[in-house]
């Protein structure tokens, strides 16, 4: 299966209205940047293993881990149990996200490289969009 074939698949596969705000993000982040490459991550490691959610990737980067450098997306979406998390993707600062964004942002928890919300209704999303933008290289 293709990588939109995937994504579809995936939001697809999240209940009401979870499944429309999935799909009202990756509209909106592909407005951003409409030749991004999409990545699909189903949060298996090398041996089948889930160990994480899956994720929709966007953009490109060169990520550095355990002396090995290969490309990775540069802003992921992915649904969690409680909501929505966003993935700022190569930022130094871990203090950036929450400093630049975290006091506009609405009803979100706001780590050092993502930010979690429950759903669309409880965020300002003009302010996602920014900090999104940012980690794409185009805010």
């Amino acid at each position: 299966m293709d990588v939109p074939a995937q994504i579809q698949a995936y939001f697809d596969a999240q209940p009401e209205p979870k499944r429309a705000e999935l799909w009202e993000l990756h509209r909106a982040i592909l407005a951003l940047q409409p030749d991004a490459q999409l990545w699909f991550l189903d949060g298996r490691d090398a041996t089948g293993k889930v160990v994480t959610n899956p994720n929709v990737g966007y953009g490109v980067r060169s990520h550095t881990a355990g002396g090995k450098t290969r490309p990775f997306y540069r802003v992921g979406l992915s649904a969690n149990t409680t909501g929505i998390s966003v993935y700022i993707m190569g930022l130094d600062d871990k203090t950036h996200l929450a400093r630049t964004y975290g006091a506009d942002l609405g009803k979100a928890k706001v780590t050092g490289y993502c930010i979690k919300f429950k759903n669309l209704k409880t965020i300002h999303l003009p302010v996602l969009m920014a900090a999104i933008g940012e980690g794409l290289g185009t805010g």
